[in-house]
Order: structure tokens, then sequence, then C-alpha cells
């Protein structure tokens, strides 16, 4: 394992414990722009939203794959992993850019941070590939947390009208079926995750019907109050929407943004090596929060 910038490079085996299966390509060296297209045909660009930006954003298509380094972000951190680690793909959740940049300079100008990674990157050859909504909504996606916490799926919470697998969340409910405290089932998130959570909703206050979301749930926030779920989980909610939702009878457990996405990256390796690029070429960059909860520390 290497450590650099904010988080540790480690193998993809430590977070790929499942093989890929009979969609496995053989290991001969294939082209960024073969990778950008077979990774697409796991996650289609018709599943993604309208306003999404995924694939290849930035990168030689022609230019054979050496590694791929998997991150959450593509930041001036894991850009700089990738250099480092040997690796000319960095393969991403959330895309450098949304709206095009107008501008590249390096970091240290005045320029708008995305054009100034999509510089970094192309000057240190480094390609930026990135899945987003394409991967979130779906199947494997949406049950990564339910079962990561020990909850049972009961359906997809906003489906796709092309195919109900699909979608945005789950409504889940505790494995044994009965009702479980708010407190318990926050102190199960922290065990997984490692992170406190920031709850919303009384300590003792019993829920069952349990709407799990990864990243921002602001949008399916009618959804879950519809399904008449007792408590959402999530990575992040505006103030205001997580106090109607409380007002409503809903509980809340904020994991925060990036840690509910956090177990993504296992998902991204299983996908780059399923397209071909061998294990040992697949490296994960783990990162840690970036921001942290002080009610340990004494003063």
């Amino acid at each position: 394992m290497m450590e650099t910038g904010r988080g540790m490079i480690k193998p993809s085996e430590e977070l790929v414990k499942t093989n890929s299966g009979t969609i496995s390509r053989n290991s001969a060296p294939i082209s960024i722009g073969t990778l950008e297209l077979r990774l697409l045909e796991r996650y289609p660009v018709a599943d993604a939203e309208s306003w999404d930006r995924m694939g290849l954003l930035a990168g030689d298509p022609t230019a054979l794959v050496t590694k791929v380094l998997v991150a959450l972000d593509p930041t001036a951190f894991s850009i700089d992993a990738a250099m480092h680690a040997g690796a000319n793909v960095l393969l991403s959740h959330h895309p450098v850019f949304l709206e095009p940049p107008c501008e590249f300079k390096p970091l240290d100008t005045t320029c708008s941070l995305p054009g100034s990674l999509v510089a970094s990157a192309l000057q240190e050859g480094v390609s930026l590939i990135n899945l987003h909504t394409a991967l979130d909504c779906s199947s494997e996606a949406n049950r990564l947390l339910p079962s990561l916490l020990n909850l049972e799926c009961v359906r997809v919470l906003a489906p796709r009208e092309s195919d109900c697998a699909k979608g945005y969340g789950q409504i889940c409910w505790p494995t044994d079926g009965k009702p479980i405290k708010l407190e318990h089932l926050a102190a199960r998130c922290l065990s997984v995750f490692g992170s406190v959570p920031r709850v919303w909703g009384a300590p003792g206050d019993l829920v069952q019907n349990i709407a799990v979301v990864n990243g921002s749930a602001g949008s399916l926030l009618d959804d879950c109050i519809k399904v008449h779920a007792d408590c959402l989980i999530c990575g992040e909610l505006h103030y205001h929407q997580a106090l109607e939702a409380l007002q409503k009878g809903m509980a809340i457990i904020e994991l925060g943004h990036d840690v509910s996405e956090f177990p993504l990256l296992a998902l991204l390796a299983q996908a780059a090596i399923a397209a071909g690029v061998p294990s040992e070429k697949v490296l994960v960059y783990e990162e840690v929060p970036r921001w942290f909860t002080p009610e340990a520390t004494r003063v």
C-alpha cells in the first residue's frame, strides 16, 4: 500500500471480493477508448440523468491502459496519486465538471477549479472517466448500502419506468422484520462506516420502513413521504428538507455524502476488471472523509 496526498492507494483485491464472472475480458492490453465503451456497456449513458457528464471527459482514447486508479472524486490529490502510481486512467464516481470549463490553467492561478483539474490531468497523462448517475441508478449500487447495514431490500424507492430494477434508493426492512430503535440503527451506521452520522429524531423512536439513498437525497424526499418511510438513511439532506421530513414523522440519518458513496469504489473496481483490465493493475484510492466531528475531543 502507498500513501499519497490525502488518501491511501490499495490493490483492488482488498475491496473487490467477488469474481467478475463470465463478462470478464481477456488480459490483452486495451485502449482507454475501449475501456470507456466496455464500462458504458455495463452502465449505459441512457441510464444517466440528462444534465450529467459521464464517460471519458479528458484524455486520449487511443492510448493503451497502463493502470487504473479508482476514486470517488477527480481531485488534485487523486490525479497526483494516479500519476505517482503509474496509472494513466482515473476512474471516478463523480465527474470533474458538469458545465464545461471556459479556461484551462494551472491550479495556482485564478482559473476555476474544473479547468485547472483537467489541465493538470492532461499534463500528467491521466485520462478522466466517470460513471456517476448511471452507476447511481444501477441495481448493484442501490442494494449496496442496505446489504452493508444488514437491511432487507423490499423494492426500489424511485424506479425507472423502463426498468423497475433500476432507479434511486431502496425501501428496506430490518432482516428480522421487527422495528428497530433509531439510536440502534444510527449506532449500526457508525459501526459500519466508522463515521459519526447526523441523526434527526428521538433516539427511542421505532423505525421499520426504512429508505436508503446514497449521496444527496433531496430530490427523493417526496418519494420517501409517499411510501410512509419511518426513516431515511442518506448521504445528505438540506436543513429545511430534513426539518420538513421530521415534522411529517420521518427520522433522518445523514452519513455524509462521501461516506455514503465510498462503498461504490468496489463496484467501479469490479467494472474495470470486468472490462479487461487485469486486477493487479486496478488500484483504489481510499480516502477518509475531508471533515471531522469533534465530540470525542476534549479541550
